[in-house]
C-alpha cells in the first residue's frame, strides 16, 4: 500500500474534478474570446470557475485572474506591484522564508536596484507582524508575505500585518501568497485586508499548470506577458477553459469541507508529533499553531535524501523541504538558524483530505526502522 504524504509539494487530483476537465476539453473545446455560442459557452465555464473561487475568498468575480499556477501568479504579483511604482516608491519588504518564487523574484528585483529588506524568523519557524511592520517606510511601495509556510507550516497573522502596513504608509500594495492556505484554511481577502492574493489548483487536487491571482480594485500592477486582451490584458492569453473548470471545481469542493478536513489533519498531525517525540534524536521544526497540513522534523544522524530512499522502499512519500528547491539545502530552515544537523536531516511530511492513519503509522514505523538499520550500518 502506498502511503503519499508529500501533499506540499503536490496533491492527486480529486476524481470530480478529473471528470469535469475531460468533459470540458472534449465538449467546451471553443476559445472563449471567439464571438459564436461555443466561445460563449467556454467564457461562461470560466466566469462559473471564477465565481466559485470568489465565493472562496469573498473577492469579486473581475478581481480573480487565472495563471500557470502559484509561481507564475507570484511573479505577476511581485513584478507588476513593483515596476507600477518604480518612479515613485522602490522599496520591497519581504521575509527571507518566502517560496522561491517570491524569494527569487525580490533578489533579481534587488539587481536591478530596488531596494529589499527580508525579514527573518524567529527560531521556531514564527513570523512576527511588527517586525515586517517596522521595515515599511515612505518609500515601501510593496509588502509580500506567505500566509502558510510551505517547509515548517508556520502561520503569519497576515490581517494584523497588513492592517499595520497600511497605517503606516497607504499606498503600500499588501501581496499575500496564500499557495499553502488556500482550501485547507479560511482565506477571505476582505477580512486579511490584503490587496494581492495567489494560489495554486495543484495544492488542492486540481492538475498541475492553473493557479491565480486576486487583485483589488485599488491595485495598479503592470503586466509581464503581451498579446493580447484576454483578462484585461493583465495576463493575455487564451484561456485554459478544462483547467480553470478544475480549479473553480477543486476550489468549491475543498472550501465546502474545510473545517470537517482541517479537524481531521489536525488529530493525524498531533498523532503524528506524539510517535516522532519519543523517538531519540527528532526534532520538531514546526512551531506548535503551525498549519497542521505540514510538520517537518529532523531525525538527527540521518541524512535527508538517505532517509528518504529509505522511506521511499516502504512505500512511504515524503520530502526534505520545498519541491521547487530539488534537494538543495532549505532556507527556511537555515533562516531559522537551525543548527546544521537539523538542516541535513529535515524531513517534510503533509498531509490531504485523503490522508488516514494508516499513512501516520507507516511513516513513524518506517522512521523507528531507519534508525535502528541505517545507524547500525554506519
Amino acid at each position: 500500500m502506498l502511503h503519499y504524504l508529500d501533499n506540499s509539494a503536490t496533491t492527486a487530483v480529486d476524481p470530480q474534478v478529473a471528470d469535469l476537465i475531460y468533459k470540458t476539453m472534449i465538449d467546451c473545446y471553443g476559445n472563449p474570446s471567439s464571438l459564436h455560442d461555443l466561445g460563449l459557452q467556454a467564457e461562461q465555464v470560466v466566469q462559473r470557475a471564477a465565481k466559485q473561487i470568489c465565493a472562496c475568498i469573498g473577492a469579486k468575480p473581475g478581481e480573480i485572474y487565472f495563471t500557470s499556477g502559484g509561481t507564475e501568479a507570484n511573479n505577476l504579483a511581485v513584478f507588476g506591484a513593483a515596476y507600477a511604482k518604480r518612479r515613485t516608491a522602490n522599496r520591497i519588504v519581504t521575509t527571507a522564508i518566502e517560496h522561491s518564487s517570491v524569494l527569487e523574484s525580490c533578489q533579481q528585483l534587488e539587481k536591478e536596484g530596488f531596494e529589499v529588506v527580508f525579514v527573518k524568523p524567529e527560531q521556531d519557524g514564527t513570523l512576527l507582524a511588527e517586525k515586517i511592520v517596522e521595515a515599511v517606510n515612505d518609500n515601501t511601495s510593496l509588502v509580500t508575505a506567505m500566509l502558510v509556510n510551505n517547509e515548517t507550516g508556520a502561520v503569519l497573522d497576515i490581517a494584523e500585518m497588513a492592517k499595520a502596513v497600511h497605517r503606516k504608509n497607504p499606498d503600500t500594495l499588501v501581496h499575500c501568497d496564500a499557495v499553502q492556505a488556500f482550501g485547507k484554511l479560511p482565506v477571505s481577502v476582505r477580512s486579511l485586508g490584503v490587496d494581492l492574493l495567489t494560489a495554486s489548483g495543484h495544492k488542492i487536487h486540481a492538475p498541475k499548470g492553473i493557479g491565480f491571482l486576486y487583485k483589488s480594485a485599488k491595485a495598479r500592477i503592470l503586466p509581464r506577458t503581451f498579446g493580447g486582451e484576454q483578462q484585461k490584458r493583465l495576463r493575455p492569453g487564451t484561456e485554459c477553459v478544462p483547467l480553470i473548470a478544475g480549479l473553480g471545481l477543486a476550489a468549491e469542493l475543498s472550501c465546502a469541507k474545510i473545517q470537517e478536513h482541517t479537524q481531521k489533519i489536525r488529530e493525524l498531525n498531533e498523532m503524528l508529533r506524539e510517535r516522532v517525540c519519543k523517538i531519540p534524536e527528532v526534532f520538531l521544526n514546526s512551531p506548535r499553531d503551525a498549519s497542521p497540513y505540514v510538520l517537518n522534523i529532523s531525525a538527527v544522524g540521518l541524512r535527508s535524501e538517505i532517509l528518504l530512499h529509505f522511506l521511499e522502499q516502504n512505500k512511504v512519500y515524503v520530502s526534505s523541504g520545498s519541491a521547487c528547491a530539488q534537494g538543495a539545502k532549505s532556507h527556511v530552515l537555515e533562516a531559522m538558524e537551525l543548527d546544521r544537523r537539523r538542516v541535513d536531516s529535515a524531513i517534510r511530511i503533509s498531509f490531504s483530505k485523503y490522508s488516514a492513519k494508516e499513512d501516520v503509522e507507516a511513516f513513524a514505523d518506517s522512521l523507528i526502522l531507519a534508525r535502528q538499520k541505517l545507524f547500525r550500518s554506519r
